[in-house]
């Protein structure tokens, strides 16, 4: 999976000219009111944004992904695992397709671990440390901007989706769906930047995203019933959150039992947020 690339230091210094003239406050003691947290925020989210647009590589991971994974999984799994569930690819369309969106999340939150180690290493964060902003608003404008390409992953998975005879019935379901993804993928951004300020190099990040998410994305519901799975594996994928995550979207979109993955999902990510993002906003303060 690719990393989201960040600016080098003299890319950064061209792109982040305005921002970096809007986000000026006060002495660097002073406190900062709510109302200049939010204007550093946008100001820093309009830099990440200007990256992008000078590098439209960095896209590629949300572009590609969701057309890999569908296509993968619906015409080399599709079959066999469809006819387990009683029907045959198209069944398996139906089920694949929400847990895929569920897992949208969770992939891109490693992008934001690794694009802001790759910041610190190349000198972008210690300029912006060196300014009198909010150091919650750096945090807040990364997290922003990754959900933004989330957004386009989730819209092109439902793209290729809907190519593979994905029905769309219920759209508000659909909608809800999105947004508790969303809410669980931001939930674990935390965990990822905590991970890009104490891990020396975007190699590391990566690597242990990945020994994070594979168990997580395989243990599941996510690619498959866990009816056939080991006693021992359904039991992991009972305190899961990327199955209750699955099995919401599930429920959501195509219809199903809703409440109890709904409200598991929502404490899950309320749990991961109040301990991660206090943590990580202290480490990028406390980072030399």
């Amino acid at each position: 999976m690719s990393a989201h690339p960040s600016s080098t230091t003299t890319r950064d210094e061209t792109l982040g000219a305005a921002p970096s003239a809007t986000v000026t406050t006060p002495a660097a003691d002073t406190p900062i009111p709510l109302r200049g947290h939010l204007r550093h925020t946008g100001a820093l989210i309009r830099r990440n944004l200007l990256w992008i647009r000078q590098d439209p590589e960095s896209m590629f991971d949300a572009v590609l992904m969701p057309i890999v994974f569908t296509l993968l999984f619906v015409y080399v799994f599709g079959g066999s695992i469809g006819q387990a569930l009683g029907g045959g690819q198209d069944e398996y369309v139906q089920y694949v397709v929400p847990g895929l969106l569920a897992m949208m999340g969770m992939n891109m939150a490693m992008g934001v671990g690794t694009g802001f180690n790759q910041d610190f290493n190349s000198g972008v964060m210690d300029r912006f440390r060196s300014l009198p902003i909010g150091r919650g608003s750096v945090l807040f404008a990364k997290i922003a901007v990754e959900l933004l390409r989330m957004l386009v992953a989730v819209a092109i998975l439902l793209v290729v989706g809907v190519l593979v005879g994905f029905d769309i019935t219920n759209w508000g379901g659909l909608l809800a769906a999105v947004a508790l993804a969303a809410a669980f993928g931001s939930s674990l951004m935390w965990v990822f930047l905590t991970l890009g300020v104490i891990l020396k190099n975007a190699q590391s990040v990566q690597g242990m995203g990945f020994l994070v998410l594979m168990p997580l994305q395989f243990g599941s519901s996510v690619f498959a019933p866990p009816q056939s799975m080991p006693g021992w594996l359904q039991a992991f994928t009972d305190y899961n959150p990327l199955s209750t995550l699955a099995d919401a979207a599930r429920g959501l979109m195509v219809g199903g039992p809703v409440a109890r993955d709904l409200w598991v999902t929502l404490g899950w990510t309320v749990l991961i947020t109040a301990v991660m993002a206090p943590i990580a906003i202290r480490k990028f303060k406390t980072k030399s």
